[in-house]
């Protein structure tokens, strides 16, 4: 099979935003913005891309909200999923989030790496199943703006791992809710992720295996954290 994958793999899942499109950088914006108007007033030093990498890549929004404050040693109320964005409770900096990653994507579009597409279609030609498996809720849209919509057989986005109750990245959870969507095992998809988190959970799940695809020079933590190969962009496995 001329897609760098054992012939026992029937199944493809990707994560979403550093896999397939390039909306990891903006969300990597969105965080700093939040987390620095959030910081600035307490005299805290600023959101760091290390602090992105540790706490927050990957990982259901307001997991992220709460792993990277508690790095800080800043605890808040949970408060409701319709909190305003600006409460100060973990819902409302998480919303506050999501509302800039929203302008951002409408203001500059979503762009598909240059490798997604004929990987993706080489896949599908090949018969396997594909499934998006993302923390992000603005999964649908982002898909839809990239054009990569028809390729996607199940999706696992952020509205789905609250509304079953699933533990986010690292746990295996939302990758093996997507393997049960295509009807395979575990042992016969591979898994393809950017985040520490999220090759952390494929190989939790036990999958066939586990890509890791280095954005940002991070291969080294990528084998570490339990890829099986890594690769700079998916057309390499073509």
């Amino acid at each position: 099979m001329a897609l760098g994958l054992p012939d026992a793999i029937t199944a493809c899942l990707f994560d979403l935003d550093g896999v397939l499109t390039s909306t990891a950088v903006l969300h990597r914006r969105a965080w700093r913005r939040t987390f620095d108007d959030f910081l600035r007033p307490r005299g805290e030093p600023p959101f760091a891309e290390s602090d992105y990498l540790r706490f927050v890549d990957g990982r259901p929004r307001y997991d992220g909200v709460r792993e990277f404050l508690a790095s800080r040693g800043i605890t808040l109320p949970e408060g409701e999923p319709d909190d305003p964005p600006d409460a100060d409770t973990v819902h409302g900096v998480g919303n506050r989030k999501n509302d800039l990653l929203e302008a951002i994507i409408r203001h500059e579009g979503v762009t598909p790496y240059a490798g997604t597409a004929p990987y993706l279609r080489a896949v599908e030609d090949e018969g396997l199943g594909i499934g998006v498996v993302t923390s992000s809720a603005n999964a649908r849209k982002v898909l839809d703006a990239a054009g990569l919509s028809p390729f996607v057989q199940a999706l696992v986005d952020g509205v789905v791992i609250s509304r079953d109750g699933l533990k986010g990245k690292p746990a295996p959870d939302s990758f093996l809710a997507g393997a049960r969507l295509l009807g395979v095992s575990p042992a016969h998809a591979a898994v393809f992720e950017d985040a520490l988190s999220g090759v952390r959970a494929g190989r939790a799940g036990g999958f066939g295996l586990v890509v890791g695809v280095d954005r940002t020079g991070q291969r080294e933590a990528l084998l570490a954290h339990g890829a099986d190969v890594v690769v700079e962009d998916l057309a390499e496995l073509l």
